[in-house]
């Protein structure tokens, strides 16, 4: 007998436990309010920001990127939004000789780091990196990659590049050669 009342009550604590697991799983959980959740695009600009500041070694916040398209190529400036701002600075330019100098290899890890993907124009600037040039230029508060080609299949190529640039790290600069 003793047997028989320990199996029931056995089977009535699993059972309760059972029910109460599955009533509270079918009720609607609150999201937190700093999640992904709040906003599905957390948003990917956010998250690219996160991305840009551990690969580019500055504040994204604390900085302003450009990119404008040439006739001849084109340029990524980035400066500091401050020209007090020594630090951020010195670690864009620093970041930018780098750059000039990955990208003449065909190395442009940092951006597929950055973006999380391989940005439009890439694959086509690594094969046809030795008819693009690429030069570093100190300005005030940061400094810039000067692109140039006289190839038209480069010159497409970068101006991809350019353009999904100003598209995601949304600087409104014109996506169009003046």
């Amino acid at each position: 007998m003793r047997k028989l009342i320990l199996a029931i009550s056995t089977y009535l604590a699993i059972s309760v436990v059972s029910a109460t697991a599955q009533q509270s799983s079918n009720e609607p959980k609150p999201k937190p309010q700093n999640s992904d959740a709040v906003c599905p695009m957390r948003d990917a600009h956010s998250r690219m920001n996160e991305r840009g500041e551990q690969g580019m070694g500055f504040s994204q916040t604390a900085t302003a990127h450009h990119f404008f398209l040439r006739a001849d190529g084109g340029i990524i400036q980035v400066e500091s939004n401050s020209a007090t701002d020594a630090p951020n600075r010195d670690n864009i330019r620093m970041h930018l000789t780098h750059i000039a100098q990955a990208f003449a290899s065909g190395d442009f890890d940092i951006p597929v780091f950055v973006h999380d993907t391989v940005p439009p124009g890439v694959l086509e600037m690594k094969r046809l990196r030795e008819k693009i040039h690429y030069s570093f230029e100190k300005t005030p508060t940061g400094g810039r990659v000067v692109i140039t080609t006289a190839d038209k299949e480069s010159l497409i190529a970068i101006h991809k590049f350019l353009r999904f640039q100003i598209d995601e790290h949304k600087t409104g600069d014109p996506a169009v050669v003046p």
